[in-house]
């Protein structure tokens, strides 16, 4: 079948990234999001096809199953069938007798299951998208893709983020590729060379294990031979993205709630002894609380302040377009209700909301129909293009390295034309301030690690 005269042909980068992948059978992508993975790798089973024949089985976050696989593969690469499996369809559209089998991460339990469905297509392909899905080797999906990737002989690995919260984050990842090769078959020896330990509470049991700075160099280096790279300001020609953080003000009566249970919360620890799930309890209190609303013992929201949510609208007004990162629930409400009462025109993306709903609103902001889309950073973080805006608004900061940089990357990717920025909106004086210190440091972290396998 000849190519569709249409189709656009790979960047430069892409096309490095295809040489790569069909010279090297186990491959970890760790290109920037917006850099164009999916479409290069589609390249590479093309070529798989026409030469070996047999099947590809793709495993990505469900939100872009089909937006981002199923949609490319119609879009840059026709000549491969497909099909997009659902929990609702799974045992369907494994039956089909096609290219590239598209479904989410949870459905590696259900394939080890059905492991004959493997055996019985001919496979030999596995993508990974977001790999980090797979990044704790505890977790039940994890240790079912350790035990279904045997079926595969080519690997493939693709995250923008790979190690959000450190150089553990990535020993699974590799192993699921090499079966050990690299890092070696144990995590414990693999933790013990590349970690130090630091207690954090008073029994020796609670531990913190922090990157040895020499390390990253080394882990880097013993990855380089399979790992590809791309930057993505290095790949287009996009104007800058700059970072802000707006600084906020308590009002008396909030700060007064927010000192009370700040005591209590620390009466709290020293009471029951300090441990990461307790640390992690009250430091979660804290934040909402410093957004303005706690959440008591039977989770009603007890609103104190919405003068957060007033300057976040605030924002939104003094703005084309915007997407507004939440963090939890009654952020959201806040957010909504503000919005209907300035009259300013708005969806929702969480994981309240179904995929056409989902599309629906994207394509709406993307018209521009919609001057703001309030999204959770878990349920958007991957998978959408949000280009027609040009400001990323964070409610409250948030831990999550990786979701941080992806949420950032909705707007600021291939199709930009415009200068965007990012803002951070934090209270002064209060936990906001260590979570978006330490936040930083781990996307420092993260960076140093990625430079080095550029």
């Amino acid at each position: 079948m000849f190519r569709n005269d249409s189709i656009p042909e790979l960047f430069s980068h892409q096309d490095e990234t295809r040489e790569f992948g069909i010279l090297t059978p186990r491959v970890f992508d760790t290109s920037d999001a917006g850099t164009g993975k999916t479409r290069a790798w589609l390249e590479v089973l093309l070529h798989r096809k026409k030469l070996l024949g047999g099947k590809a089985l793709v495993l990505a976050p469900k939100t872009i199953m089909q937006n981002a696989w199923a949609d490319d593969i119609k879009k840059f690469a026709p000549e491969l069938s497909y099909v997009v499996a659902y929990a609702t369809n799974r045992q369907a559209a494994f039956e089909q007798d096609v290219d590239v089998y598209i479904t989410n991460h949870d459905a590696v339990k259900w394939l080890l299951k059905n492991e004959k469905l493997l055996k019985d297509r001919g496979f030999h392909s596995i993508i990974i998208d977001e790999s980090t899905a797979f990044k704790h080797r505890t977790s039940q999906r994890s240790k079912a893709l350790a035990k279904l990737v045997s079926r595969f002989d080519y690997r493939t690995n693709l995250t923008g983020t790979p190690n959000p919260n450190g150089l553990l984050d990535l020993w699974h990842q590799v192993f699921v590729l090499d079966g050990g090769e690299r890092l070696g078959d144990n995590y414990f020896r693999f933790r013990n060379a590349v970690c130090t330990p630091t207690q954090v509470g008073p029994s020796a049991q609670h531990i913190k294990w922090g990157d040895k700075a020499e390390m990253i160099p080394a882990v880097a280096g013993l990855i380089e031979d399979i790992s590809i790279r791309h930057v993505f300001e290095e790949c287009t020609d996009i104007p800058e993205n700059h970072v802000y953080t707006i600084p906020f003000e308590l009002a008396p009566k909030h700060r007064r709630a927010y000192e009370i249970l700040k005591e209590h919360a620390l009466l709290e620890l020293a009471d029951g002894g300090i441990s990461p799930f307790n640390a992690s309890v009250v430091a979660n209190k804290l934040l909402q609380m410093a957004s303005g609303a706690v959440y008591d013992d039977e989770g009603v929201v007890q609103l104190y302040s919405s003068d957060r949510y007033e300057l976040v609208m605030d924002l939104v007004a003094q703005r084309d377009q915007c997407v507004v990162a939440f963090n939890w629930t009654h952020q959201r409400d806040n957010l909504i209700e503000l919005a209907e009462r300035r009259d300013v025109r708005y969806a929702v993306i969480d994981g309240t909301i179904n995929i056409k709903a989902r599309e629906r609103a994207v394509n709406m902001f993307q018209a521009g129909m919609l001057d703001v889309i309030f999204a959770h950073p878990a349920s958007a973080a991957h998978g959408l293009t949000l280009t027609r805006g040009t400001s990323t608004i964070w409610t409250s900061p948030v831990y999550n390295a990786e979701h941080y940089v992806q949420f950032n990357k909705r707007i600021y990717r291939i199709g930009q034309k415009e200068k965007t920025e990012t803002l951070i909106v934090i209270a002064k004086d209060t936990i906001d301030v260590d979570v978006a210190e330490r936040l930083m440091g781990k996307v420092a972290l993260m960076d140093d690690l990625l430079e080095m396998l550029i």
